[in-house]
């Protein structure tokens, strides 16, 4: 995995997890959404990544 893909996607993840909260503190149900949806798209770019890595070795 590259790093800087590696940082982006766990920069993702990361702000997707503070906005899920901030939603959630604040009952704000549309920024809970946004939240979990970018750190969806975090993971799912970890994933793509870890899998190019497997068949590039």
């Amino acid at each position: 995995m590259s790093g800087s893909e590696k940082a982006r996607a766990k920069g993702e993840q990361v702000k997707g997890a503070l906005k899920e909260s901030a939603g959630r503190a604040t009952g704000d149900e549309r920024l809970t959404d946004r939240g979990r949806a970018e750190k969806a798209r975090g993971h799912a770019r970890e994933a793509k990544e870890k899998t190019k890595d497997v068949f590039e070795s």
